[in-house]
């Protein structure tokens, strides 16, 4: 393949991909109109902690339905009435604010030792929230919960102020109180 031939194959995958943003966002080809902000949501942080230059932060919001897309087709994943709210995980260095890919993020949520959540996030691309990793929960009731997020390392190739971090995988736990809004 020559440089211009993945240079317009790179254009095509961009447009594409930003095609696909809006069409989630209920909007029309980036050609003929830009996404709307949706109504705002109420954003609650759960927790922030720092490993190794990487800022680990969780964050609580209203349930969204969202797409996942497998290279060849997209899944939609709707939010419903049992949905308590959608947790965002954002990695970003420390250092450039930049956002961190390609990790892999799990969290787990205990009430009173009980798992009641169990499920890997999706990494997101948002209009307006950013880049995450994120999914919709659903919990029992109110109460104190634990959220443990098991981070993944970051699978890509890296220039040499980034060869010896975030090589292992990494815990954090965050306890938060949840009371249904409903």
């Amino acid at each position: 393949m020559t440089r211009g031939t993945r240079a317009g194959a790179l254009a095509v995958a961009s447009t594409i991909a930003a095609t696909a943003v809006l069409a989630l966002a209920g909007g029309a080809p980036a050609a003929r109109r830009t996404a709307p902000m949706p109504m705002p949501m109420p954003i609650t942080p759960l927790g922030t902690a720092v490993w190794q230059g990487m800022e680990i932060e969780a964050i609580r919001m209203s349930p969204v339905t969202f797409g996942v897309f497998t290279g060849t087709t997209m899944r939609m994943v709707r939010k419903t009435k049992k949905d308590s709210f959608h947790l965002m995980v954002k990695l970003t260095d420390v250092h450039t604010k930049t956002p961190i890919p390609y990790a892999s993020v799990w969290a787990t949520i205990r009430k009173g030792g009980n798992v009641v959540f169990d499920e890997r996030q999706w990494p997101m691309l948002s209009a307006y929230m950013g880049v995450h990793y994120g999914n919709n929960v659903v919990l029992p009731g109110a109460g104190t919960y634990t959220l443990t997020l098991l981070i993944g390392p970051p699978q890509v190739a890296r220039h040499p102020e980034y060869m010896h971090v975030w090589l292992k995988p990494h815990r954090v736990s965050f306890a938060f109180e949840w009371k249904p809004m409903r």
